[in-house]
């Protein structure tokens, strides 16, 4: 029997994912590492009374179906287990023998790690087996504990610690695009309270991501910053260089947005086009694009080892949020979900209408971004992250070969420059073609194999001591 035909005889089982155990007179042990995995991720089936071999199913019966029934269902409603699971029971018969299933319900992030005994045994779901989870992935299940508190946590530093300059333009911003906005005509210190930015006399760590002075934020993230690199080609692997543009630190969130927003600006098409006499400023993949950015400004942990990261190739533009979405992604589109990871960030952005007010902001980007590009935004989940993949498609075919030829036609002119600078010196050194063309050491490398495979130079002696030679053809 085979997986499909094992499903077709249990039919009334919605299948999600399921594990087969033989349990032919007791619970076998590595049931609890399936109810650990299955609680900690999406849920899932657990059969006693199957035995798998490759990918063939054997129905093997159990001997003692009520005895094995109650056992399992006492364990999970005791202690070995930190959290009561509750689950559906079946029992059925299948070629004359009887098979349990236990349907073992993705508990909310609130409740996770799952796990029994200790918890060191805190189990994941990967691909369609269970897999012990790591420290950093257990640590990750603790922050989604707190998802959306973390941020409102009060921080022991005061006003001083924000950056003045960064407030003032977030009220003049303010009044510019909202001028009756009931904010404005309040104090710095009530303004910031409404936001919850401070809490009494003290910040919150939200308040400070927004608004903090760069050495302040580092008090409570020691390595805070979102990476923004740009590539010219469509991996790492084909672009002249690792990158071609990245983004230096800036203070806090607020500044990372204007700073990440203004370059995102260029690398989307955004063709002329009134909106009745005036241009159109929010076509909907600009729109789409900034609903990206400021989701992964809201729902970034910033507390994993993992940092928030945009890389933008030729054909598309990757946004990496580390940390878990609150729920899955097809129940958050289905029911325009909004939880976000960081309250206060999100509200502090939602103010000055950069952000979706009702719902996620998915329903922005998917169809914003596929009524322009007529491509589908990709979105992938795990236990501690989500990427979002913005592909440009058709409509940017030719953009894309543009790209490539001026990929191309720059590759060309660094590659002139090293033959020029060889002919004045041969003994120059990596570094100082670095130094003198602009680009990286391992560009400079990736350049001079080329021309090596052209024949257009070689290296006469050692690395040191040596010197090129230009092959005059």
């Amino acid at each position: 029997m085979n997986r499909k035909e094992l499903i077709k005889k249990l039919e009334d089982i919605e299948w999600e994912d399921f594990e087969v155990k033989q349990a032919k007179s007791s619970v076998p042990a590595s049931s609890w590492e399936t109810v650990s995995a299955f609680a900690n991720t999406a849920g899932g089936w657990l059969v006693f009374g199957v035995k798998k071999r490759a990918k063939e199913y054997t129905v093997t019966g159990v001997d003692k179906p009520e005895k094995v029934l109650n056992d399992f269902i006492t364990v999970l409603r005791g202690e070995k287990f930190n959290r009561k699971i509750l689950v559906k029971s079946r029992k059925y018969k299948v070629q004359g023998k009887d098979v349990l299933g236990f349907y073992i319900p993705s508990v909310s992030s609130k409740d996770r790690p799952v796990y029994f005994n200790s918890q060191v045994n805190t189990f994941i779901r990967t691909g369609s087996g269970d897999q012990r989870a790591t420290k950093e992935e257990i640590d990750a299940m603790y922050r989604m504990s707190s998802f959306d508190s973390k941020d409102r946590e009060v921080t022991d530093l005061t006003l001083d610690s924000l950056d003045e300059e960064t407030v003032t333009d977030y009220r003049r911003y303010l009044k510019d695009i909202e001028p009756d906005h009931r904010y404005n005509k309040l104090s710095v210190e009530d303004m910031l309270s409404r936001l919850e930015v401070l809490k009494g006399k003290k910040i919150t760590v939200g308040g400070l991501l927004v608004f903090g002075k760069e050495e302040s934020i580092s008090r409570i993230i020691s390595d805070f910053r979102i990476d923004y690199l740009e590539i010219m080609g469509i991996s790492y692997a084909d672009a002249p260089e690792r990158y071609s543009y990245r983004l230096t630190p800036e203070k806090n969130l607020f500044r990372y947005y204007f700073s990440i927003m203004e370059r995102l600006i260029r690398k989307i098409d955004i063709p002329f086009k009134l909106k009745g006499t005036f241009r159109d400023e929010n076509p909907p993949q600009l729109i789409a694009a900034r609903e990206a950015l400021v989701n992964l400004l809201m729902h970034s942990d910033y507390f994993s080892s993992a940092k928030p990261r945009i890389r933008a190739f030729i054909d598309r533009i990757e946004f990496f949020n580390p940390g878990a979405l609150p729920k899955p992604l097809k129940y958050i589109i289905k029911e325009d979900f909004s939880l976000p990871r960081n309250q206060v960030i999100a509200k502090t952005f939602r103010v000055i209408k950069l952000s979706e007010n009702i719902g996620s902001g998915f329903h922005k980007m998917i169809k914003g971004w596929k009524e322009y590009y007529k491509t589908q935004p990709e979105v992938t989940e795990d236990i501690d992250h989500y990427k979002i993949i913005f592909y440009f498609g058709d409509s940017l075919k030719t953009r894309s070969k543009g790209s490539q030829k001026g990929s191309q036609k720059g590759s060309q002119k660094s590659s002139q420059k090293i033959i020029d600078i060889m002919k004045n010196n041969s003994k120059v050194t990596i570094a100082e073609l670095s130094a003198k063309i602009g680009i990286s050491d391992r560009a400079i490398k990736k350049h001079i194999a080329a021309l090596k495979k052209k024949d257009i130079i070689r290296r006469i002696g050692p690395d040191r001591g040596g010197h090129w030679e230009i092959i005059e053809k």
